[in-house]
């Protein structure tokens, strides 16, 4: 079996035109954990269209914030901390002096990134939590707009437009058609360039606009990252926010209260490129520009991993428990669960896979509880690479896991993200799950000795020649029956 990499931390410092914000990770292979995430809204772009200059009040903010965040990371190791700065130091006369201060006041020597560079690299964030993304991304941020579009394979080409919220004339009141009009300027030369039925949202303003959307729809998952709107509902809550005075989004549940002055020219912008581009769904994603010069720096073996599997299997990992089970489950019950027909298309098998290394989430649990907290764990745990289905599906499976209850804590709420057939599933699947680990003991070896199949009406688990008694006692009935009834299958034991 592949050795996982050495697990690390890594810190990025983003100097961004509306706030300056560290993040620390820990990178687990493909996957990665937010460990520590502050920002301060300094607003270092407010002032650029007015005065051609960074805000002087924003200069100090931002130097607080970056005073403190050298404290935070005392010790560090050069080569573990990464620190960029985006459109407003690079547009900004002053944005070089803005530098020099930093780096004689902390010593951080800060790169400023082109907007080709933001670009991209907000695009391969996009793909470090959804690698299979395409269509055009987006990046939002106080002062610009970057587009890029996605291949199948990677980025290609992209474009910086002045379309942030203080380009545009933020902090005063958002006049709709004027600015609409100036918007459509800027988009309108490219709009056939970046023509996209796929929209990869990338920003904190947009994140807010999905969340506000989440309140308004009663949606039971309130999680961002791949969270999807379709065309009629993003129009519909962007023209909403776009209206909107700062005193009504003040009375708003799920909204950022630093983002009052900014919201609805951000809202403007997302009505605008839906309109322009032709989109027809809209994608959250939680992972941007941070995410993607951390991907840039694994190697092309890391970078080439599921983030699903890496994710799961590191969850479990992180609790000193053994990552050959999963895999073990995952050679013992994928054939067999490999002949159902499928109910995610083409992604069964890596669900699959995901579920098994899953199977110890519960192990330090109390075992009256193990599967209501596995569940919650797996529904709001932020791993990357799965669609919000996806996520309730695991979810269900690793409550399965745990316990033959047909009953899902949350079963409202889920029965709007999860279809029936998923829902019976997930169910079978954790339950091969809960088999594979009981019968064997957690042994991987002892999975070698007996196989599962399923064929025609029958689910059929046989032991190695000599091993029957050893594996197939009365426990090991029960789990299995319990399996094929959640298959609806005849269960052939022996």
């Amino acid at each position: 079996m592949e050795s996982r990499p050495e697990a690390r931390q890594a810190a990025v410092i983003d100097v961004g035109s509306n706030s300056v914000r560290l993040v620390i990770y820990r990178l687990d292979g493909r996957a990665l954990w937010t460990l520590f995430n502050e920002k301060a809204l300094a607003g270092l772009g407010r002032d650029l269209p007015a005065t051609g200059r960074l805000s002087p009040e924003g200069v100090e903010t931002a130097m607080t914030a970056l005073h403190r965040f050298r404290a935070v990371l005392d010790g560090w190791k050069a080569e573990d901390v990464t620190a960029a700065a985006t459109a407003a130091v690079r547009d900004a006369p002053d944005g070089p002096a803005f530098l020099r201060r930093v780096k004689e006041e902390t010593g951080l020597k800060v790169r400023v990134l082109s907007g080709e560079e933001e670009a991209r690299y907000a695009a391969m964030g996009v793909l470090a939590g959804q690698p299979d993304a395409q269509g055009v991304v987006g990046d939002l941020g106080g002062s610009s707009l970057e587009l890029v579009r996605l291949n199948g394979s990677g980025p290609t080409e992209g474009a910086t437009l002045p379309l942030g919220p203080f380009a545009l004339g933020a902090p005063r009141p958002l006049d709709i058609d004027k600015t609409r009009k100036l918007i459509d300027e800027h988009l309108a030369p490219l709009a056939q360039r970046f023509a996209t039925s796929e929209f990869h949202a990338v920003g904190g303003a947009w994140r807010n606009l999905a969340l506000l959307h989440m309140e308004m729809a009663s949606y039971p998952l309130r999680v961002a990252h791949q969270y999807e709107m379709n065309r009629a509902d993003a129009t519909d809550v962007a023209r909403f926010v776009a209206r909107q005075s700062r005193s009504s989004l003040e009375r708003m549940q799920g909204l950022s209260k630093k983002r009052f002055e900014t919201l609805p020219y951000s809202a403007l912008v997302l009505d605008q490129l839906i309109a322009s581009l032709g989109v027809e769904r809209i994608v959250i994603s939680a992972y941007g520009v941070r995410e993607g010069m951390l991907l840039e720096s694994m190697s092309p073996q890391v970078q080439a991993r599921d983030p699903l599997i890496e994710g799961c299997e590191a969850l479990t990992a992180q609790r000193g428990l053994t990552q050959e089970l999963g895999v073990a489950l995952e050679a013992w019950l994928g054939q067999a669960f490999a002949k159902l027909p499928p109910v995610f298309d083409g992604r069964d098998k890596t669900l699959t896979a995901a579920a098994c290394r899953l199977a110890d989430l519960g192990a330090r649990l109390h075992p009256d509880h193990r599967a209501d907290i596995a569940f919650e764990q797996v529904l709001r745990a932020p791993i990357a690479g799965m669609t919000h289905p996806e996520r309730a599906f695991l979810a269900a499976a690793a409550f399965a896991r745990h316990t033959s209850s047909p009953t899902l804590p949350e079963t409202i709420g889920i029965g709007r993200v999860l279809s029936s057939e998923r829902r019976q599933r997930a169910r079978a699947l954790g339950a091969a799950v809960r088999l594979g680990c009981d019968f064997s003991g957690r042994n991987p070896r002892l999975l070698e000795k007996s196989k599962l199949t399923i064929s025609a009406d029958k689910l059929k688990l046989a032991a190695a020649p000599g091993w029957s008694d050893m594996l197939l006692g009365e426990q090991t009935a029960k789990r299995a029956q319990t399996l094929a009834a959640a298959l609806k299958l005849k269960l052939d034991l022996g």
